[in-house]
């Protein structure tokens, strides 16, 4: 069973990886390798600076992650170019992952995908989509609460990402993580993981 997990930021998504991890899923985390293709060293440097310019990639070698954001606010078109060179070599680490969970014989797999919606490209790759979802209002409390950004830093965040209806639609299965207790989050993923045979 493959199962695409998202959520907007500040929804509790990594909360619910680590909950499934801990019940035997086998976890991809999309983020982590395409943090890791752009972090020193990574896979993706020598595109970037040469597609971007070398002010884009930070002293240590690694992309300049506030630069990028400033600079793809401001075009639109830099976050697709950004992409265009990020997600071929997310796919190709991700399938190197998904092999070895397999032959490790994983019942099921759980993909950590926060652009699930906006790339298109998941859906047909999962067998179903669980959406961790929860308000507007708590999801700026809770990213300001752990990262000091302000409220319009937050919003403009949850802006650029896909919509909250446009998740909720794609969803086959929806944990409203607005106000449980940890004990109730936990209760509501032992539910989900076991339809997924764990």
């Amino acid at each position: 069973m493959r199962i695409g997990l998202t959520g907007g930021i500040g929804s509790g998504k990594s909360t619910v990886l680590a909950m499934l991890a801990q019940r035997g899923a086998a976890v991809i985390d999309a983020d982590a390798i395409s943090r890791a293709t752009t972090a020193a060293g990574g896979a993706a440097i020598a595109a970037i600076a040469q597609k971007f310019g070398p002010a884009f990639i930070t002293p240590e070698g690694a992309l300049d992650r506030e630069r990028m954001r400033a600079h793809a606010y401001a075009q639109p078109a830099a976050r697709r170019e950004l992409e265009a060179i990020v997600h071929p070599l997310v796919g190709q680490e991700s399938a190197r992952q998904v092999q070895a969970a397999l032959d490790a014989g994983a019942r099921c797999i759980v993909f950590d995908i926060p652009l699930l919606v906006e790339s298109g490209r998941w859906r047909q790759q999962v067998d179903r989509v669980m959406v961790v979802d929860c308000t507007p209002a708590t999801q700026v409390a809770r990213v300001m609460a752990r990262s000091g950004l302000t409220a319009a830093e937050v919003e403009a965040i949850i802006a650029a990402q896909a919509q909250r209806p446009l998740r909720l639609a794609a969803a086959d299965l929806v944990v409203f993580n607005d106000t449980l207790t940890i004990e109730q989050l936990s209760r509501e993923v032992r539910e989900a993981a076991r339809t997924f045979g764990l």
